[in-house]
């Protein structure tokens, strides 16, 4: 009998594990981090705009080095009155040939920014471009670099 509990304890640890690492969803794959990167990656500004505003909030430390999975959080700011376009956010990681990670976080998208938990990607540095537009039509473009350690 206690035998029994043995297993059902060991199956049910196995199970909790393999769930644990199924949480997880792939933002960025090994395949394309070994793409080379884009040739020009710099943002062109055309004076003062009051489009949109993107912030990294996690992880905190933008540039600086983190281990994957990573708590991904955007924070999406409007002017003037208006509101964000869930559906005109666009992020592209800066690699030749681009690479559209927006499906990848579509179901993450809200008004107010992007929240996607335990993101994986591989060790490496990673930069991506994302923009956004609000209700007027107004675009905000972020550039973001994401360095993950081994």
């Amino acid at each position: 009998m206690q035998h029994r509990i043995v297993i059902g304890l060991s199956s049910l640890l196995i199970l909790a594990a393999s769930n644990a690492v199924a949480d997880a969803e792939t933002l960025i794959t090994a395949q394309e981090a070994a793409l080379p990167a884009a040739a020009d990656t710099a943002l062109a500004t055309r004076g003062v705009t009051r489009g949109p505003k993107i912030e990294l909030a996690s992880p905190a430390a933008q540039g600086g080095t983190v281990k994957s999975p990573v708590d991904l959080k955007l924070k999406f700011q409007s002017f003037g009155g208006t509101a964000v376009d869930p559906d005109s956010v666009k992020v592209t990681y800066l690699k030749q040939p681009a690479v559209d990670l927006t499906p990848r976080l579509r179901k993450y998208i809200k008004p107010g920014g992007i929240e996607m938990p335990s993101a994986e990607l591989p060790p490496g540095q990673h930069e991506l471009r994302v923009s956004v537009k609000d209700s007027d039509g107004r675009t905000g473009t972020t550039p973001l670099k994401l360095v993950v350690g081994p």
